[in-house]
């Protein structure tokens, strides 16, 4: 079988390693595949590339990477809008995240922030929320992408405030932060990764993140909890092999990966790029995945979202 996309028939085994990122450069996802792919290179030996796919909310990648051949080495760093949201919401999704993929590792979690523009008078999550509420026109909350997390996060926040959320979907960060900053949309959610610079340089205000406890990045901001609302809420990234991989070097990788993430200059790294590394098994990173799903399908099918 021919490979997707020309570059990905490098990936031979013992040749050049592929990690395929859904999106474009710069975001989240990128950063920790290029983190991963420099540290990576130097344990196994061989060369490690990242090829950004992008387009159709990452499900291009999916679509293409499944059906790599055996012979190729390619892996994919998806999140959950590839694996648990886009296979409820598309009737024609193209592929299935557990018959045609095997978890390998990993390697990042993260959470979300809502935030402000600077012109909207709110300084505290329960202001905002009685702000909206005295001006529901208003309640206009931005997100980096329709049928995202944050997009799902948004609705969840509307419900758990009783407010009528109105989620104005982006295409990336990039435009959502933009607006933000310029007051086209008052309110956004976003990863904290993206929002936490922009706060940092006074141009946005970040209320509330969505972790059990402050985050390690932005202790000065509370929790959805103790900001008054109960809501909890984190996102991954993890690196998947196509089913037609055997499972040798499936372990194999994935034990490569798991050391590259304990250790401390790629702890250090990802840390400096505000996320949060992980080192997991194979068999870790697909019970987190099973019990994600069982946290997130209740909360994408009750919100009857349709693309």
């Amino acid at each position: 079988m021919a490979a997707p996309f020309a570059s990905l028939a490098r990936a031979q085994s013992g040749g050049t390693l592929s990690i395929v990122v859904p999106y474009a450069p710069g975001g989240s996802s990128d950063r920790a595949a290029r983190i991963i792919a420099d540290k990576l290179g130097s344990r196994l030996g061989q060369t490690v590339i990242v090829e950004n796919k992008t387009g159709a909310g990452g499900r291009v990648a999916m679509q293409q990477t499944k059906g790599v051949a055996a012979s190729q080495t390619v892996l994919v760093l998806a999140n959950p809008a590839t694996m648990v949201v886009a296979p409820l919401v598309f009737k024609n999704n193209g592929y299935d995240p557990e018959r045609d993929f095997q978890p390998v590792s990993q390697v990042s979690d993260y959470e979300f922030g809502v935030a402000v523009s600077t012109s909207v008078p709110v300084k505290a999550l329960s202001h905002l929320l009685a702000w909206l509420r005295a001006n529901p026109q208003q309640a206009n909350i931005g997100v980096p992408a329709t049928g995202s997390l944050p997009h799902f996060f948004a609705l969840m926040m509307g419900e758990k405030a009783h407010i009528d959320a109105q989620v104005v979907g982006y295409r990336g960060s990039g435009p959502l932060i933009t607006d933000l900053i310029g007051g086209q949309v008052p309110v956004a959610v976003d990863t904290l990764d993206t929002l936490l610079p922009q706060h940092e340089a006074g141009k946005l205000r970040i209320l509330a993140t969505s972790g059990r406890r402050r985050s390690l990045f932005s202790a000065d901001i509370p929790t959805f909890k103790e900001a008054g609302l109960d809501l909890v809420g984190t996102g991954w990234n993890a690196l998947f092999a196509p089913a037609s991989m055997p499972k040798d070097r499936v372990a194999r990788l994935g034990a490569a990966v798991e050391q590259v993430m304990r250790e401390e200059a790629t702890r250090r790294l990802f840390h400096d790029a505000r996320m949060v590394a992980v080192a997991s098994t194979p068999a870790q990173t697909a019970a987190m995945l099973k019990a994600y799903r069982a946290q997130w399908a209740p909360v994408v099918q009750k919100s009857g979202y349709q693309p």
